[in-house]
């Protein structure tokens, strides 16, 4: 039994014409956020462990085979490299960061997960901040070596709904995707699981998949808004307006009142000097510093953006 408003519902939220009725809606989500979190927020951060020359034909994506963006290109970054950049960013409040890699997966038994799980096990030790991992189609026996080393929240992200995901995506299916997390959640790893919005779909395939994330039961619930990329095949799109943005969040933070909805990719891009408004939305949780290959904003400058609403970490 779900605790939040039906998918019809919240497709009712993503059609809302009158301002003064989105404000009554904006009133329940900042109350949603309230009682999760009190006054306060969680920030969390990421490390691109490995960029570029992926594998998988996304569209939106500027690391993946069908780009032709103006990247860094690099192999997996050793553990005390990706140590250094956490206690960095622990130092400043940070609860998460996340370890990135480009390409379908990181397989067991190879070097890279090893290098991998060294960093989460050295992270989990001696900072003050909690290792995630974002490492694309893992297996049992990788999620279990990653456990094993301290890691408790695994992210996989579906993109987008999925009758439109053939539209973004040829070299993975759904369906692996959905058992990717469910092998997580199966061997006690937390979950953070969400996607892209503004990539063309529709008002309803949003609410499908958010929906498909609800029946997931998952811990976090990452929303970002597309950035279009130079050599991208979508460099020349964009259709969501920032009215569009809050929308989507508070259609989230409805359908999942228990949940963390965490704004991540294309903030900046897309709400501009409104991106304060996500916490009105039901957004208790934001990502901080820059996204793979696209610059954020500092964490000061976040922090600022806080301080003048009055909330905290």
């Amino acid at each position: 039994m779900y605790k939040g408003i039906t998918a019809g519902e919240a497709l009712d939220i993503l059609n809302i014409d009158a301002v003064e009725e989105f404000r009554e809606v904006l009133k329940e989500t900042t109350q949603i956020r309230r009682k999760l979190m009190e006054n306060k927020v969680e920030a969390c951060s990421i490390i691109n462990a490995r960029c570029g020359g992926c594998s998988e034909d996304c569209a939106f994506c500027a690391q993946s085979k069908r780009s032709n963006a103006d990247i860094d290109f690099y192999p997996l970054l050793d553990a005390d490299s990706m140590y250094n950049y956490a206690e960095k960013i622990a130092e400043k409040g940070v609860s998460r960061i996340g370890i990135v890699t480009s390409g379908r997966s990181v397989e067991y038994g190879t070097k890279e997960l090893e290098t991998i799980c060294n960093a989460v096990q050295k992270i989990t030790t001696n900072l003050n901040i909690k290792p995630c991992a974002s490492l694309g189609l893992l297996d049992k026996k990788a999620l279990k070596s990653l456990k094993a080393a301290g890691l408790k929240r695994f992210h996989n992200n579906l993109e987008t709904s999925e009758s439109f995901f053939p539209e973004i995506c040829s070299t993975r299916s759904y369906g692996e995707q959905i058992n990717t997390i469910r092998t997580a959640k199966s061997i006690g790893l937390e979950v953070c699981c969400g996607g892209i919005f503004g990539l063309g779909e529709s008002k309803k395939q949003r609410i499908e998949m958010l929906e498909a994330i609800r029946k997931l039961d998952i811990d976090s619930v990452p929303i970002n808004f597309f950035t279009p990329i130079p050599g991208t095949p979508l460099e020349k799109f964009n259709d969501i307006s920032p009215l569009d943005c809050l929308k989507v969040i508070a259609a989230a933070t409805l359908m999942m009142p228990d949940k963390i909805i965490r704004v991540c990719g294309g903030r900046e891009y897309n709400l501009k000097d409104d991106q304060y408004r996500i916490f009105e939305a039901g957004a208790a949780a934001f990502m901080t510093g820059g996204y793979l290959v696209t610059p954020g904003r500092s964490l000061e400058e976040d922090l600022e953006m806080l301080k003048n609403i009055s909330i905290s970490l």
